[in-house]
């Protein structure tokens, strides 16, 4: 039976950082994981570019890009590794990098890069690696810590963490091996949900608007009552069974079943007066006037809605020109779900945060450590949840050094 101080379970962002940074200061660790090739959720983040953190990220005031039954738990390791901190790591391996919009850094070439960059950091830290590997079982060993039952052997480890990631993306070979591993050991879980996950609609309900697949347009999108109401402003995508892009991936992560969402399709500009305006000095039909401030497709698609609006706008009444702006400007549709696991881009929920310490993520299971996607911290689009792994998963092994004295 081979022994290290710490194994890590799950080669993904988290844990691979978290290997990389344990070894390096001075643990034997031993990074395991099922799948043939680490950090599949790396290589096609960001179409292929990594999104690998966001500048705009405020480590004190984390509800603000983070949710959860707790958003504020993931203060103190934001805090103590910030974006910078990560950049800097960037920088030092060379990987050329730009900012896209709000905040977003990317990779100038392909993710790979930082893949590499990863592999390089566990390869620093004398980090034993075992893939493809699966893990039939764990327990805790005979002398303390713990056992893992691997088709390769068992192996005795003193800390164990937990960087399985959540249910997005089965594909690319998505568990519930780390919420299994937290039942085991009693620990509670809030239920996972698909998040950053296009919205469907009932069929026959969609039927006027499918035909709009693949047009994209900036919105506002809101959903939610009051204190609980999330707004944002980003881009739109029709799609054949509903909505996406990158406004809908944002809404989606504080969408409740049955509950409404509302577009503005067309945000900062008053539309039932640019429709008064028009009918003051046009004959033109009213599609193509309001072609002028959206798709053409969407006009096209919108004024077949009603009689009235398919006429010279100079012809349309008044009443129906307010009724078009109102409901472009406040479109309420409710969807039916979403498109599930296969295209969630992660999981919310998962490990309760009151099961963990917020500044080592050690579980209320001595020398148990959960990192990353699989504890129940969800950040926006946009680097954010890599922001997250990083910075778990660094606290996490900073915690590791100190507890092994």
């Amino acid at each position: 039976m081979q022994s290290f101080d710490v194994a890590v379970i799950g080669a993904g962002a988290a844990g691979l950082f978290c290997a990389g940074v344990a070894g390096q200061l001075g643990l034997r660790v031993l990074l395991v994981d099922h799948a043939p090739k680490v950090a599949e959720k790396v290589r096609i983040s960001g179409g292929g570019r990594c999104n690998f953190t966001n500048r705009d990220l405020d480590p004190r005031a984390p509800h603000k890009h983070f949710l959860g039954e707790n958003p504020h738990f993931c203060r103190s390791a934001l805090s103590r590794y910030t974006p910078n901190d990560f950049i800097e790591l960037v920088r030092r391996h060379g990987i050329p990098h730009h900012e896209k919009h709000k905040g977003q850094l990317f990779g100038d070439r392909s993710s790979d890069d930082f893949i590499r960059m990863l592999l390089a950091e566990c390869e620093a830290g004398g980090v034993t690696r075992w893939q493809p590997c699966k893990v039939e079982a764990v327990r805790q060993g005979a002398e303390g810590g713990y056992a893992l039952d691997t088709d390769r052997g068992v192996v005795q480890a003193g800390r164990l963490v937990i960087a399985t990631g959540g249910l997005s993306i089965p594909q690319i070979g998505a568990s519930d091996f780390g919420l299994r591993i937290a039942r085991q050991f009693g620990l509670r879980i809030v239920a996972p949900r698909a998040a950053l996950v296009p919205l469907t609609f009932d069929a026959q309900a969609w039927s006027p608007y499918a035909s709009l697949a693949g047009l994209s347009l900036p919105v506002r999108i809101a959903t939610g009552e009051k204190k609980q109401r999330a707004v944002f402003d980003e881009d739109l995508l029709f799609t054949h069974r509903g909505l996406s892009g990158p406004a809908v991936l944002q809404i989606s992560s504080y969408w409740q079943p049955d509950s409404p969402v509302q577009l503005d399709l067309a945000p900062g500009l008053a539309l039932d007066e640019v429709l008064r305006q028009a009918k003051a000095r046009s004959r033109r039909l009213l599609a193509n006037e309001l072609a002028a401030h959206l798709p053409a497709r969407l006009a096209d698609a919108w004024v077949q809605q009603e009689a009235a609006w398919q006429r010279p706008v100079n012809e349309v009444p008044d009443k129906a020109l307010a009724q078009l702006a109102q409901r472009l400007s406040d479109w309420s549709l409710v969807p039916t779900g979403t498109e599930g696991w296969r295209k969630a881009e992660v999981m919310a929920g998962g490990v309760d945060t009151r099961e963990l310490s917020s500044q080592t993520l050690e579980s209320k299971q001595p020398g148990l450590y959960f990192i990353g996607e699989v504890v129940d911290v969800t950040g926006w689009l946009g680097g954010y949840n890599f922001q997250w792994a990083w910075a778990s998963a660094f606290a996490c092994a900073q915690a590791l050094a100190a507890s092994r004295g």
